[in-house]
């Protein structure tokens, strides 16, 4: 959990992608402080899976990351059930213990959490799809010389915009 957490909340995840977004000089003052939770949390939760995919820490860590992978996913269908469906708390604590393997505690705070802070939880797993489908794109459009670091270098060069502008500006 540990080693998962600091890919996470490190590098390459947050640091890594918010120090690269404060070199951003934007074309406007706007485009250069405002930022994409989508994109932030996103590039945080793709930067797992390609870690864990890149053979970082071994069976252990491939098994945490699916285990967050799958907590992302509830995480997003607690906030959508609760603020457009008008889910319980009781069906939520089962979604999030039941099939999300989270501990009741956990689950408990998460619950009062997604009833304050609307879309945020949904960030995550939204992020992470649009970051899995902008290397989709670019790997279908290189073949053969698609190189991962420099598409993770372009990516991050733009600073923090919702993951439209990224397509657009490499052409995806």
């Amino acid at each position: 959990m540990l080693r998962n957490l600091t890919v996470h909340e490190a590098t390459p995840g947050h640091y890594l992608q918010l120090m690269h977004a404060n070199q951003f000089r934007g074309p406007t003052l706007v485009r250069a402080i405002f930022r994409s939770g989508t994109f932030i949390e996103g590039w945080a939760v793709y930067s797992e899976k390609f870690m864990a995919d890149a053979g970082y820490g071994g069976a252990e860590v491939k098994m945490q990351q699916l285990k967050m992978r799958l907590r992302v996913i509830c995480n997003a269908l607690l906030d959508q059930g609760i603020h457009t469906a008008n889910m319980s708390e009781k069906d939520a604590l089962d979604l999030m213990m039941q099939e999300g393997f989270q501990q009741e505690g956990e689950a408990v705070a998460k619950w009062k959490r997604a009833r304050l802070q609307s879309t945020q939880l949904s960030t995550y797993f939204v992020g992470a799809a649009e970051h899995d489908d902008l290397r989709a794109r670019a790997e279908k459009k290189h073949g053969e010389k698609f190189e991962l670091k420099k598409y993770h270098d372009q990516v991050l060069s733009y600073g923090s915009p919702s993951a439209k502008y990224v397509r657009e500006l490499m052409e995806l």
